[in-house]
């Protein structure tokens, strides 16, 4: 055999179909003609990540499992290291996958994903959102919406302006992102963007003004509109008035009305009544000068859209104008700043709870001409669990204080 090539290749032959009869098993190698596009979120796990933005337009994303669980009454630990003027503002959790929607005070819309945030150490700032996004001249970030899936029938976006205007626009319509961003609502001359919220279509709308006016009504009122729409009229301002601030209240139970040939309008009014004694929510209003109250939502009267609305904070020369009415429960915390760069954090529970036609207590003393300038209710999470092992809660340099009485 070793003397014939020709015999030798046959052994060998022969020894192998042996082997593969006793071994063998079928190709696992798929061969294609070509291979298809990979993208870059193909290559980056799709795990949960804890996003924080700071007053101050910080960004940042953390592993969730970096935050280690802990019992109650645990010391937490630091969930944004903050200059002494800024503080965290927003907090959420979503996946890397997600996509986080800009919306600017000029109306118009830009696009991140969670992915490409910067992903820091848990007690880092994080890095400017005008270093991610290229906001046009004289615009600047009113609000953001995270959101899984941006063709999710049923979801919509609520928009709320400077100058009274409101519109509900579905989800889907901003399913095309941009680098350039692209307008979500077409203002007027001289109005501006001040709020914006994610909604299932059903929930209830509340509006704040400067002069201490307020208006609830049923977002159903709001029909969808496409994202060149300018929407329609949500609060009736007076002279020289302006809307401050707009929240979006889940009711906690929906009703479904059957056909009826009675008046419609008389069963509007019961239902509005019925919705507004099962809202447990408190809106807390802050003043120019310091001042501020907890008002249950259920005293505010549900209006239709585009009423004058009702007496939200008695404003006087002693409190000041409306700065901004904020959704709170008696565990949130609020941070509040001045024009000066001065920072308190108060306990929602520690404000007094007060109807509707009242001027509010002093939550901060002011120096000379200083005045409010902005306030924010801190996300529960941080609220519970931002204080670093033997150091102050993030954004509030001087701790808490407890709110003057007057």
């Amino acid at each position: 055999i070793l003397a014939s090539e020709k015999k030798l290749k046959q052994v060998i032959v022969s020894e192998l179909r042996d082997i593969q009869k006793e071994f063998g098993d079928g190709r696992r190698t798929q061969i294609v003609d070509a291979v298809e596009e990979i993208k870059v979120e193909d290559l980056i796990a799709d795990t949960d990540m804890a996003i924080t933005i700071s007053h101050a337009g910080y960004i940042k994303r953390t592993p969730v499992d970096v935050y280690r669980h802990q019992s109650r009454g645990g010391k937490g630990r630091i969930g944004a290291r903050t200059r002494e003027e800024d503080f965290v503002e927003y907090l959420f959790v979503a996946s890397a996958h997600s996509y986080i929607l800009l919306f600017s005070s000029k109306g118009r819309v830009y696009w991140l994903e969670v992915y490409e945030l910067p992903e820091a150490a848990a007690a880092t700032r994080g890095r400017a959102i005008t270093s991610l996004v290229k906001f046009q001249e004289d615009e600047h970030l009113t609000a953001l919406v995270p959101a899984r899936n941006l063709e999710e029938t049923g979801r919509y976006v609520f928009f709320a302006t400077r100058n009274g205007t409101v519109k509900k626009t579905e989800l889907a319509e901003f399913s095309n992102p941009r680098p350039s961003g692209i307008i979500a609502i077409n203002l007027e001359p001289k109005d501006e963007l001040i709020g914006v919220k994610l909604t299932d279509g059903k929930q209830m709308i509340f509006l704040a003004s400067h002069k201490g006016q307020a208006i609830l009504f049923r977002e159903t009122e709001v029909r969808a509109m496409g994202r060149q729409a300018g929407g329609v009229n949500g609060m009736d301002l007076g002279k020289d008035d302006y809307v401050v601030s707009m929240d979006a209240v889940q009711p906690d139970f929906e009703i479904v009305r059957k056909e009826s040939k009675k008046d419609t309008q008389s069963l509007d009014e019961l239902e509005n009544e019925v919705i507004k004694d099962s809202l447990t929510s408190l809106m807390l209003s802050i003043s120019e000068k310091g001042y501020g109250k907890r008002t249950p939502l259920a005293e505010y009267r549900i209006t239709s859209r585009g009423g004058k609305g009702v007496i939200n904070l008695k404003t006087t020369d002693r409190n000041g104008p409306v700065v901004a009415a904020l959704q709170v429960s008696e565990d949130s915390d609020v941070m509040i700043i001045t024009e000066f760069g001065k920072i308190i954090r108060v306990h929602s529970k520690e404000i007094r709870e007060a109807g509707r036609s009242t001027q509010g207590v002093r939550l901060l003393r002011l120096e000379g001409e200083d005045k409010i300038a902005a306030a924010a209710a801190i996300p529960e999470e941080e609220a519970n669990g931002a204080d670093g092992a033997g150091g102050t809660p993030a954004g509030a340099p001087g701790g808490t204080k407890e709110p003057e009485k007057s």
